[in-house]
């Protein structure tokens, strides 16, 4: 942690991303959602559930586009486009009339499309951003910012089901909407590299810095990219079902705290796991992650009462902890210069993994089987990124030599 006192300007970066980022993470707000829109816009709520796929799937996007643009743009002007995005995004969704014959499309395309789509944009800015300002401290900086994030959902949603309890759903979407757009306004000029600064204490990046086309001609992005697809799947497919699973293993009056200390799990992951990394390594402190996944998978087979508990919150922490360990272990192998496109190429993994697995998985009507198969894909990401440490142990031997 040496130095990060006497980096001023880039505390004062991590603290307005920090601030940011605990309002772009509204996304993984939507289920407190679900009901009062699908009784305000006269929509079946299954349907109104989608509006999140679509939004996870065009957040990965934003990533992967966004980071495309940074270069051009500079993460000052991405982080705000994307903020006011997400902004405009709900405040389309609050105009579209209620108990009326307005199609479902227009919520999956305002707040799910153009909103995740900001989501990503911004996110990955501020990403970049504090890395660069932090290239020693990798681990602590992308941990503060996502941490934030994941914290979104314990501070907001208690606040949206407040709101939601004394307003129409569309007037909470307008005040949501007025209060990103101002938060967005007041914080995205902070966002900024130590490039635009052209200060004479500018961190300096050191290493190969691969460009996106470099990265995916390499192993070690397919290993990195395969590892978090694997990774991620338990998450995806408890996620949706946490109140059900609660029913069914004997925790039915604990059901929704069980949600809300997944969330606090989950935002504990994103700042527990890249200090671990910084402690023990990167490719150690994923495979600690993917097998205590793997093992949180295993013990889901027959976890009941407390012990659910226990394991549902293991499993949210190292789902948050992928989000936090992810972007450093990209910049790690592949530099910082390129870390916004390069980490939305990454970042495919996370989509596939929240779209192939719940269509594939949940066909399968044994649970037991279903976790014992999700437990067996945790373990091979450990064993890829097993392979990965390996394979960077003889490169850097072969520059050595």
């Amino acid at each position: 942690m040496s130095g990060i006192k006497q980096n001023k300007q880039g505390l004062k970066v991590l603290a307005a991303g920090s601030l940011l980022q605990l309002f772009l993470g509204i996304m993984y707000v939507w289920s407190v959602f679900v009901a009062p829109v699908s009784v305000y816009y006269s929509w079946e709520a299954g349907d109104v559930r989608l509006t999140f796929s679509f939004m996870l799937c065009f957040f990965v996007i934003g990533i992967l586009i966004g980071g495309k643009f940074q270069p051009k743009i500079g993460v000052k002007i991405t982080t705000l486009a994307g903020g006011l995005m997400v902004a405009a995004g709900i405040l389309a969704t609050a105009f579209i009339p209620a108990n009326s014959n307005a199609p479902v499309f227009l919520i999956y395309l305002f707040y799910g499309v153009i909103g995740g789509f900001g989501v990503g944009m911004a996110y990955n800015s501020i990403i970049s951003s504090v890395q660069k300002w932090f290239p020693k401290n990798r681990g602590f900086a992308t941990g503060v910012v996502v941490c934030a994030f994941g914290a979104s959902t314990v501070i907001f949603a208690p606040v949206v089901t407040a709101l939601n309890g004394i307003f129409e759903v569309n007037i909470t979407l307008l005040l949501l909407s007025g209060v990103f757009a101002t938060a967005t306004l007041v914080l995205f000029s902070f966002i900024q590299t130590p490039e635009q600064i052209q200060s004479t204490a500018m961190p300096q990046i050191s290493g190969r810095q691969y460009t996106t086309l470099e990265m995916i001609q390499t192993l070690r992005y397919y290993l990195i990219t395969l590892s978090l697809m694997l990774g991620t799947s338990v998450f995806f497919i408890i996620q949706p079902s946490l109140n059900s699973l609660a029913v069914d293993r004997n925790l039915a009056d604990f059901a929704t705290y069980l949600v809300m200390f997944t969330g606090i799990a989950n935002a504990l992951g994103r700042l527990g796991a890249p200090l671990l990394s910084d402690k023990i390594g990167r490719e150690s402190a994923d495979i600690v992650i993917l097998l205590a996944t793997s093992l949180g998978a295993f013990g889901l087979c027959f976890a009941e009462g407390p012990l659910l508990i226990v394991i549902i919150a293991v499993v949210a922490f190292c789902f948050g902890g992928y989000s936090g360990l992810y972007p450093v272990l990209t910049s790690e192998n592949f530099g910082i210069k390129y870390i916004g496109s390069n980490y939305g190429a990454v970042m495919v993994g996370f989509m596939l993994s929240a779209l192939v697995f719940p269509v594939f998985l949940n066909r399968i009507d044994n649970q037991e089987v279903r976790f014992i198969i999700l437990g067996v894909l945790a373990a091979i990401g450990a064993v890829l990124v097993f392979i990965l440490k390996l394979l960077n142990i003889k490169i850097k031997k072969e520059a050595g030599a």
